[in-house]
């Protein structure tokens, strides 16, 4: 299915089953997708996660419910937009509109109107842009992993490189024990020079590894092991300062060339991001990447 048809089923799924569906993993088996690909390209094109945009459209309907809809109770919306109890719906209900539902007569024309989402996606780059197609084996890779949500992850996952570098980096203390087997673990595997998005669960919810190819040996406390299978990956060069110059050629890819795309499709629940290990990351001649697994449309 192409990406922007998908996206209008996608959407459409959600408005049809609001009170029930339970998520991105969900919303992308109907639309015969992967929950990573659904997710990372709802989030891009949209501005809001799968999970994000149901629950923005479950208080608005309350609101507008409870506002015209006599008998309708508090009780009746909490359990409509999913929500155990009354209270964590009045909690949930008040961030979103700015008062409480108790107020919501004497608020009628300021709760916040969230209508369905209509998808017009420009395609400006298409498959115009810069790119090779490589054919890689199966890799392990080895890192710190964590778990980040699709939302904020242009913000939080730059956060987690800082950490890093500050306990680990070259100008942090140097410990012995745990520390030291780590940092060692870092110069024997390059640990650093690639950033790996794994989508294991769906629903807006991913694993981003910072990490190096496992040359073999002990895993400290701390770092994991992860596969990478074997695939044919399109692959976008970039210059620029980090994060800012990665985080718009990625933008760029989920929002202009996929859906652009004659030839390519998206293949995998992975994304591989390259960093260079020499050169300022802040310059504005600084080279990074990233991976994409794809094939071929119609094989």
């Amino acid at each position: 299915m192409e990406w922007i048809t998908a996206l209008k089923s996608a959407i459409a799924y959600i408005e049809d089953n609001l009170e029930t569906v339970s998520g991105a993993e969900e919303v992308a088996e109907q639309v015969h997708m992967s929950a990573f690909y659904l997710s990372r390209g709802f989030q891009i094109a949209t501005g809001y996660s799968v999970g994000e945009y149901i629950r923005c459209r479950r208080l608005y309907e309350a609101a507008r419910r409870l506002s015209n809809q006599s008998g309708y109770r508090v009780i009746d919306a909490a359990l409509d937009a999913g929500y155990e109890t009354p209270e964590s719906f009045s909690k949930a209900f008040a961030r979103f509109h700015r008062f409480p539902p108790s107020e919501l007569k004497k608020n009628m024309n300021r709760f916040r109107i969230f209508r369905p989402l209509s998808i017009s996606i420009k395609v400006s780059g298409g498959d115009r842009m810069e790119y090779r197609t490589e054919k890689k084996a199966a890799v392990t890779m080895i890192g710190f992993e964590r778990e980040f949500k699709d939302d904020d992850s242009y913000k939080t996952i730059p956060e987690f490189w800082d950490e890093i570098m500050e306990e680990y980096g070259e100008n942090s203390i140097d410990e012995g024990g745990t520390g030291a087997l780590v940092r060692k673990a870092i110069a024997e595997n390059g640990i650093g020079e690639y950033g790996i998005c794994t989508d294991d669960t769906g629903n807006g919810v991913f694993s981003y590894m910072i990490a190096g190819e496992y040359s073999g040996g002990d895993v400290p406390e701390g770092l994991k092991l992860r596969e990478i299978p074997a695939a044919e990956w399109a692959v976008f060069p970039c210059k620029g300062p980090l994060p800012e110059a990665l985080q718009t050629v990625n933008t760029a890819i989920w929002k202009e060339w996929l859906p652009g795309n004659r030839d390519f499709e998206f293949a995998g629940s992975c994304t591989v991001e390259w960093y260079s290990v020499s050169g300022d990351s802040k310059a504005s001649d600084y080279e990074s990447a990233i991976w994409i697994p794809v094939k071929k449309k119609n094989e």
